[in-house]
């Protein structure tokens, strides 16, 4: 059971930046669910199949460092 703990909280992440501003309602909406407010402000992400999702989505307003 630990061994389970331990593989959880040692799981993957992922650093997102915001690099440029989201221009359409639905770019914001997946901007704001990553947690990202403003230009230059960084996360840091589990690298779940729902959140390289939402990167996919904006690839090309976040930089993204593994």
């Amino acid at each position: 059971m630990t061994e389970n703990k331990q593989s959880a909280s040692a799981a993957k992440t992922v650093t997102v930046t915001l690099q440029r501003r989201p221009i359409d309602r639905k770019q914001l909406t997946v901007v704001r669910g990553m947690g990202l407010r403003r230009i230059r402000h960084s996360v840091v992400l589990k690298d779940t199949p729902a959140s390289r999702g939402m990167i996919h989505k904006v690839r090309h307003l976040v930089k993204v460092d593994d």
